[in-house]
């Protein structure tokens, strides 16, 4: 039974809400787990050798410990301006509103046009999807290519100057192989274009999970702590705090989530009911977790003790979020995209703690260029000189 005094707005929302069913919120969570830790196990490893090629698209980007301090601001400013794009209006009289007990933000013009925005973003990202994906396919495609057909090098060079002041701007190096995952990323790219399938979607995001676990490299733990304590303060306001990022995630139309529907065991691939994690929730613990394996690799011996420690503790802290999320009925909205997942507690890291309590763990000073020196927590001025 519906009260006499709900409104048109709120009957709607009642009418389009989805319920799934145990076994598919069961396959939706899991295949997010499944996917989120695709890329930062094998981001990780790939993060181990990246810093050896000459391409200069290859070259990690090292996140300094002002980088992170000013990475949860810069974020912040970001949402709340794409939140302003969505759903501030022109300061103008608003016309009459159907409801009687309610203000709907509705009844507001928009100042720039959803679709406008969304089309914008669709042709920047699928620039960007082509490159990531391609990248990624890249070392899977050298495994497979058939032996007996020629492979012809590439170059792309780009300098500015001339004579002793001549600098190098981009030098890429490329072959065949590459031509043939360029065309495939391309295939896709237009399929997610004209389409929008949460397939090409995941297909991207994964893509960029991977390239930013591989790519962005922490400078030394401190960082890994300012950056991931930044970002749980930023996760808990903006998601419990306000509707802001709840808001945003559902009008945003990029591959900057991964999606996996609820009903597909009702619906097959033409399912419409999401439950989502963004790459956010991927990508921050992921290069930490690579931060920590690459300093396993450091100390030359055959385990990988703070790599696997952090790495099941990620699975603990990302099980326990999707839980308590699912319990209490938060960071959900109704209509098409069922679930919008926002992590803190996962970025919080549960595996940052749980590393950090373990004994002798050595603070690490990452020094410019293709080699790592490790300076152990409580080395004098002189031993720090020395090591």
């Amino acid at each position: 039974v519906i009260p006499s005094l709900t409104g048109p707005h709120e009957i709607a929302d009642i009418l389009e809400t989805f319920v799934a069913t145990p076994e598919g919120t069961a396959l939706a969570y899991g295949s997010l787990v499944f996917m989120a830790l695709l890329p930062i196990f094998f981001g990780a490893l790939r993060s181990v050798s990246c810093g050896k090629s000459k391409n200069s698209s290859d070259m990690p980007e090292t996140i300094t410990g002002r980088d992170a301090a000013r990475f949860p601001i810069i974020a912040s400013c970001t949402l709340f301006g794409l939140y302003l794009f969505f759903k501030v209006s022109i300061i103008t009289p608003p016309p009459p509103c159907p409801c009687i007990t309610c203000f709907c933000p509705e009844s507001f013009p928009a100042i720039f046009s959803q679709e406008y925005i969304n089309l914008l973003l669709s042709m920047y990202f699928f620039v960007l999807g082509i490159l990531a994906l391609s990248h990624t396919m890249s070392p899977f495609m050298n495994r497979i290519f058939p032996a007996n057909i020629p492979i012809k090098q590439y170059q792309l060079l780009f300098t500015q100057g001339s004579g002793e002041t001549k600098e190098e701007m981009v030098n890429y190096e490329f072959d065949t192989k590459d031509m043939i995952c360029l065309v495939i990323s391309t295939v896709v790219g237009v399929w997610y274009i004209l389409k929008k399938h949460w397939i090409a979607n995941n297909l991207f995001g994964l893509a960029f999970a991977l390239n930013g676990v591989e790519l962005l490299h922490l400078n030394n733990i401190s960082t890994g702590c300012i950056l991931l304590g930044g970002l749980f303060v930023y996760d808990v306001f903006w998601v419990f705090g306000t509707n802001v990022m709840v808001t945003v995630a559902k009008s945003f139309e990029a591959p900057i989530k991964l999606v996996f529907p609820q009903d597909l065991l009702e619906k097959g691939l033409g399912a419409s009911q999401f439950a989502m994690l963004g790459l956010g929730d991927i990508v921050i613990p992921g290069i930490f977790i690579a931060l920590l394996l690459r300093f396993d690799v450091s100390l030359k011996k055959n385990t990988r003790t703070y790599f696997h420690t952090s790495f099941l503790a990620y699975i603990f802290g990302l099980g326990l979020t999707i839980w308590v999320m699912h319990t209490f009925k938060h960071a959900q909205v109704r209509g098409t995209d069922s679930q919008v997942k926002g992590s803190p507690l996962c970025r919080l890291g549960w595996y940052q703690l749980v590393v950090l309590s373990l004994s002798s763990f050595p603070a690490c000073l990452a020094i410019p260029g293709p080699s790592l020196y490790w300076i152990p927590i409580g080395c004098s001025s002189v031993e720090r000189r020395t090591n």
